[in-house]
């Protein structure tokens, strides 16, 4: 088995575990590397993330850490967090119990697969989401005009500061605190929420990821498109958004717990 290590590199703590990790994989008899930014800053080599083949890679850091690193990976692998982070619902391990999990890996690990979300801008892809995309005026205080159409008819019109265009994972991200539902993410749909719309009757939906939807933006304020908190990208004032569920879920080391108890768990830390 190989694994690749990546871990967040402004917390010396995090980077010692990181070099723990690689130490309790090799007595392991496994194949293990960091990838290039935590090997730069372990003063030790690294693999790129972006063509790593590896058979797991276990991720140190929070949420930020695992988004970025899912971002990079050209080829979906497994994905074990340890969160070294706030609050972290992506990274199912804490430190405490995250190299006794580590050290069973070699035996073999079941599979969780996680909806992401691919986001076309009139027509041209811009990007693939796991947690969401938030459409936000680029002016403070500012509201924009959205159309919401599914199946070619149009749903619903109305103003806002923003939407975010969540799947059933991010919905415990900027969703939630944005007053939208909890989602089991073994549901496949796309979540939207509306951020402080101007008619309280425009409320959060959540729709099929079989349904063709997009979103349109007609405003005389110019929009970003933000993927993840990782990309950004100006969208003018006027364009259409095409959202359909991507080819290739993300892939997460299924350490057999839970989500709901997980949940309470992590909300009980805010």
């Amino acid at each position: 088995m190989k694994a690749l290590i990546v871990s967040r590199i402004d917390t010396a703590g995090a980077l010692d575990f990181a070099r723990v990790i690689k130490k309790t994989l090799h007595a392991e008899g496994c194949e293990a590397a960091y990838d290039l930014d935590t090997g730069a800053a372990l003063g030790d080599a690294g693999e790129p993330l972006a063509t790593a083949t590896p058979d797991v890679v276990i991720v140190v850091g929070g949420d930020g850490t695992i988004l970025r690193t899912i971002q990079q990976m050209q080829q979906p692998a497994p994905v074990l967090g340890i969160n070294w982070g706030e609050v972290g619902f992506l990274a199912d391990l804490d430190p405490d119990r995250a190299l006794a999990r580590v050290k069973t890996l070699p035996a073999g690990f079941s599979v969780e697969e996680r909806m992401r979300i691919a986001l076309h801008a009139n027509n041209l892809p811009v990007g693939v989401a796991l947690n969401e995309a938030l459409i936000v005026t680029t002016r403070p205080a500012k509201m924009l005009r959205f159309s919401i159409i599914v199946d070619g008819v149009m749903a619903e019109q109305f103003r806002a500061d923003g939407l975010l265009i969540s799947t059933p994972t991010g919905s415990t991200a900027y969703a939630m605190s944005a007053g939208g539902p909890i989602v089991d993410p073994r549901i496949q749909g796309f979540l939207l929420v509306p951020l402080a719309p101007y008619m309280l009757s425009s409320r959060p939906h959540i729709i099929s990821s079989d349904r063709n939807l997009e979103v349109r933006i007609d405003s005389s304020k110019p929009a970003h498109l933000v993927i993840d908190g990782q990309q950004t990208l100006d969208l003018g004032t006027r364009g259409t958004i095409s959202i359909s569920r991507h080819d290739r879920p993300a892939l997460f080391v299924d350490i057999q717990r839970n989500f709901f108890e997980k949940v309470d768990r992590k909300l009980r830390r805010l």
